[in-house]
């Protein structure tokens, strides 16, 4: 990853900005993403002056835990799909992704606030998360193990509306295990 466009990161460089949005990920799910720089720096081990050299805008750092979150959420569907069958490949991944949506409440508020340098990023999350979903879910459709009538789409909104709830605890898990039997319910196997 680089944060000056095509430019090389030099390696001790990456080594900070992948602690810092590491740092920020934790900082983030317990305070929030108008957390203290100086908590994300400390968590990092680096001083203030190196997050603002790597994220100059809060918005910036905002953005690259989002899109770093969602990257590995989409990375997570071939390796699932290589490691097991596709029912259990597309379960597997649904409850990855409700993971995601649950430890991102803060980044949603970020997201929907207006910032303009957050616009782009509803686009990035369905055209990484929509592919990776949909071929899991066309697999697991093919294999018989869930009706075929659901889209990537109404399957991402679903997820998310229900992981957004509000309730603690493991609520979200609960609720998305109930849509996942739901999906299973009318699947017919292939002939």
């Amino acid at each position: 990853m680089s944060t000056n466009g095509d430019r090389r990161v030099r390696v001790d460089a990456q080594r900070n900005i992948d602690a810092l949005l590491d740092a920020a990920k934790v900082v983030f799910s317990t305070s929030g993403v108008d957390a203290p720089v100086r908590e994300i720096a400390a968590k990092a081990g680096v001083g203030v002056g190196t997050f603002y050299r790597h994220f100059p805008l809060r918005s910036d750092l905002v953005t690259a835990v989002f899109r770093r979150e969602v990257d590995a959420c989409a990375d997570a569907a071939p390796v699932l799909a290589a490691e097991h069958e596709p029912g259990e490949a597309l379960s597997r991944w649904i409850f990855r992704f409700t993971d995601f949506i649950a430890t991102k409440r803060g980044l949603a508020a970020a997201l929907h606030s207006g910032d303009p340098a957050f616009n782009v990023l509803p686009d990035y999350f369905l055209q990484r998360l929509g592919p990776a979903l949909g071929g899991l879910l066309d697999a697991a459709t093919a294999a018989g193990a869930v009706r075929a009538e659901v889209s990537a789409q109404e399957l991402l909104y679903a997820v998310s509306t229900l992981c957004m709830s509000g309730e603690e605890g493991d609520h979200g898990r609960r609720m998305v295990a109930l849509l996942i039997d739901g999906l299973k319910y009318g699947a017919t196997k292939p002939s």
